[in-house]
């Protein structure tokens, strides 16, 4: 069996477990309903559990992330040796997002209490849309370079070999130049701390201050990326209430993580040391999940000892919003796939993990259960609460609705869901939180709306979340590869910058 075959395998594997479960489910109901209302059962209450460990860690986090905000952050960095030596380089990669996107990330950028003399902005374009960057980048690098230590223009070529188009392989190019202006400089590795952000990505103010504080005081700070809490704030006033639920999901599932950094994942915006960088010869160019695999590069790299620091500081980005009604749901739809196109790290893992003996057994099979176990409930928990719970009930035969068990089966069914609902009340308050002040011209039954809103999330948990995550599954499944889809972004105000204290 050739290589490329065993790895074909593997990729099979993560959907055809889903698509044996939801197959095998369905039929069940029809062949054996009672072994299908005992599953549900075992299930629901160990989704309570769950439910239960979910909250506990939400509501931890939560705490940890008050505190932070209300954190002088800078002031306690200058009392760290050395915090002058470090040097931040932002990478911003461009597609064809406006210029005021642009001017409103590096304004927030410049706004951060930490200095920006210590910054250096990468902006880096596509060839594919080379006349949108070339015509604006010139003047915005003029414009903004006096504020920075630096201001570096890139333009990744189209159809590099080896390659497929996307944030991912626009980095590795990026990276690749900067290493030769770091290296002209004589600047440190190890002084330098990279930061790679959506480019609507608003930082909050002292989230420097925060990062080089946190670098300064990590015993091994080059053998870490640092994954601050994503919020989907930019444009949530005026974007449906289906992608709000979602924004505000993702955010709670990272907070909910960052209570537990041993499993914990870069996602999205995040930073990291130059030095690991270089060392794994930069992020991937032939993927699409660069952001997360970044993490698996460093941690194979360097044998596990590799890990994710939280960041208890928010940094905004926009949600999937377009100008019609339809098209936001379909972006929705085309974010979501993406983000669970992950699964993709399942097949990585168990390829690198085996034989492995730089890292220890039980993390490697940690590690690895974790992300197949994850991709696996995100394609089938919504279909196993919301409809196997209740197709036995509607297909049984008579002999099966004349027993005890199927007889009380709705009654505690509607129980458990009931107490692990509760999870939605935890949601909806802390959603309230986290919102930016509306804008002036919001009508106040909005703020209502922000509430009712949650009635969605059965809907949203089907439509929007699971069946997206089957595709993913299914296209690696039968190997047609997901290429990097652009997320369409849309806004009608300049968003506001992060003040959440107030809030909070």
């Amino acid at each position: 069996m050739s290589e490329y075959t065993k790895y074909r395998l593997l990729e099979i594997l993560p959907g055809l477990l889903v698509w044996v479960f939801l197959i095998g489910g369905a039929a069940l109901a029809f062949l054996k309903p009672m072994w299908l209302i005992y599953y549900i059962l075992i299930f629901d209450i160990y989704w309570v559990f769950r439910v239960i460990y979910f909250s506990f860690y939400l509501i931890v986090a939560w705490r940890r992330f008050r505190r932070s905000l209300q954190t002088d952050w800078l002031t306690l960095v200058k009392t760290k040796t050395g915090w002058e030596e470090i040097v931040h380089c932002i990478f911003l990669p461009l597609y064809n997002e406006d210029e005021e996107v642009v001017r409103t990330t590096l304004n927030g950028i410049i706004a951060n209490s930490y200095p920006s003399q210590k910054m250096i902005v990468v902006l880096a374009g596509e060839e594919r849309q080379k006349e949108h960057f070339k015509s604006f980048a010139q003047k915005i690098a003029q414009e903004f370079r006096p504020y920075f230590r630096d201001f570096i223009l890139t333009l990744h070529p189209a159809g590099l070999s080896g390659e497929i188009p996307g944030k991912g392989s626009n980095l590795h190019f990026a990276g690749h130049r900067v290493r030769e202006y770091v290296d002209a400089h004589q600047i440190p590795y190890d002084k330098i701390i990279v930061s790679a952000f959506d480019i609507d990505t608003i930082v909050h103010r002292h989230y420097f201050a925060c990062l080089t504080h946190t670098f300064l005081t990590h015993p091994n700070p080059t053998r870490v990326s640092y994954q601050p809490v994503a919020l989907y704030n930019n444009n949530i006033w005026e974007s449906p209430a289906i992608l709000r639920i979602m924004a505000f999901g993702t955010t709670f599932w990272i907070l909910f993580a960052q209570a537990r950094p041993d499993s914990l994942v870069t996602f999205s915006s995040h930073s990291m040391s130059f030095r690991a960088l270089v060392d794994v010869n930069f992020w991937a160019k032939d993927i699409v999940s660069e952001d997360s695999r970044i993490f698996w590069q460093c941690l194979l790299h360097y044998g596990g000892e590799y890990s994710v620091v939280p960041l208890y500081l928010p940094v905004s980005m926009d949600t999937v919003r377009d100008d019609s009604w339809w098209r936001s749901i379909v972006n929705l739809y085309k974010q979501q796939r993406r983000w669970a196109w992950g699964v993709e790290h399942v097949p990585y893992l168990l390829w690198n993990f085996w034989g492995n003996k730089r890292i220890k057994l039980f993390e490697r099979l940690r590690r690895a259960f974790n992300q197949w176990e994850g991709k696996f409930s995100w394609a089938t928990t919504s279909f196993t609460i919301l409809l196997f719970g209740r197709l036995p009930l509607w297909v049984a035969a008579e002999e099966v609705r004349k027993t005890v068990l199927f007889e009380n089966t709705p009654h505690i069914l509607e129980w458990l869901m009931i107490f692990a609902m509760s999870a939605i009340l935890i949601s909806i308050i802390l959603s309230l939180t986290v919102l930016p002040h509306p804008p002036k011209e919001t009508h106040s039954h909005r703020k209502l709306i922000m509430i009712l809103q949650w009635l969605l999330l059965p809907v949203s948990l089907i439509l929007v979340s699971a069946i997206p995550a089957i595709d993913a599954t299914t296209r690696l499944m039968f190997g047609k590869y997901l290429g990097f889809n652009v997320s369409q972004k849309k806004r009608e105000t300049r968003p506001p910058p992060i003040l959440l204290s107030q809030n909070v």
